[in-house]
């Protein structure tokens, strides 16, 4: 009999392994299911705090954000809070600092950038970059 993930070692791991978000395929209706309806695989941080290993972490500017649900959508374990279509924010409990979020966003400049882990959210604000004209790099 196996263990669960969850009873192992970070050394019983079998090498190459895939820790899935989610126990069955997701369909693409995955958009539209609420996160505490999904079905999260034992290995998904949702089930676990993972906020005391993270090293740098996303930062949601809400003058910039358009709603457009892609990092609610992408993110692997549903750490953006969203209801209604309209971001409310991150959920630094089962954020892992992956940075999908800040990858899919599609503003300019982007409303969600990733920050030291240490660095007040406050401070963060005031370091965002100004909009990007066209062909400027």
């Amino acid at each position: 009999m196996s263990k669960s993930i969850k009873d192992m070692g970070w050394d019983e791991l079998v090498p190459g392994a895939a820790l899935f978000s989610f126990d069955q395929a997701v369909e693409s209706v995955l958009s539209q299911t609420n996160p505490e309806d999904r079905a999260y695989a034992e290995t998904n941080s949702k089930n676990l705090y993972v906020g005391d290993w993270r090293v740098m972490k996303p930062v949601w500017n809400t003058e910039l954000c358009i709603d457009c649900q892609n990092c609610w959508i992408y993110c692997p374990d549903s750490a953006v809070i969203s209801r209604n279509k309209e971001i409310q924010g991150i959920d630094y409990t089962h954020c892992k600092g992956c940075g999908i979020c800040v990858e899919v966003c599609p503003t300019n400049p982007k409303s969600l950038m990733m920050f030291n882990e240490t660095e007040k959210n406050e401070l963060a604000l005031t370091k965002w970059p100004l909009k990007k004209e066209k062909g400027e790099k």
